[in-house]
């Protein structure tokens, strides 16, 4: 595994040619340090890890890596899934290229939600033509837990223990250099 920055990592999930629906994540607080650990998901994109922290409340940095080249049958699990009726969502987005791309942008948003708001329809529903409405690249179920950790997380990080380590030793790294410690610059 090769660690690189935490945004080039979401630029490699944003530019994959894949479904944009079929993206799963787990996140939460970091395992004993400053920060948070995000897996990311595809079953034909792969597994990325990503452990960020907020250097100021303006300023998040971080590393990662992709751990896996494909989400297999022991995966799987580890990771939600819509269809095992689990509610939170994500979702990664990129701006728009120019003012003509927002525009255009903006008025699919509207007719989306004036469809919903005149038909029956469900939560999922609505995010789903919405991110498709906003041509978000990568979207989906979510195991996320603000203050702690979903045991995912851990199930996660126990599989891929070699790039947990080498992806905390780095992230170690930045906060040491950058003279943040447990608080804000």
């Amino acid at each position: 595994m090769r660690v690189r920055d935490w945004q080039d990592i979401l630029a490699d999930v944003t530019d994959a040619d894949v479904d944009p629906d079929g993206w799963r994540a787990v996140a939460g607080e970091r395992r004993g340090g400053l920060g948070e650990d995000l897996y990311l998901g595809h079953p034909n994109a792969g597994v990325y890890a990503l452990k960020t922290y907020a250097k100021s409340p303006v300023e998040l940095r971080g590393v990662g890596g992709r751990v896996a080249r494909r989400i297999d049958d022991d995966l799987e699990p580890l990771l939600p899934s819509q269809e095992r009726g689990e509610p939170a969502r994500f979702a990664v987005q990129s701006p728009p290229e120019d003012e003509d791309h927002a525009k255009s942008m903006a008025k699919r948003l509207e007719e989306t939600v004036k469809v919903h708001a005149d038909a029956p329809t469900t939560p999922e529903d609505l995010f789903d033509d919405v991110m498709d409405a906003l041509e978000s690249p990568a979207f989906g179920p979510m195991d996320y837990e603000f203050d702690g950790r979903p045991d995912r997380l851990d199930d996660l990080t126990e599989e891929f223990a070699d790039a947990d380590e080498l992806l905390s030793e780095d992230l170690e790294d930045l906060i040491e250099d950058d003279g943040v410690g447990r608080g804000f610059q």
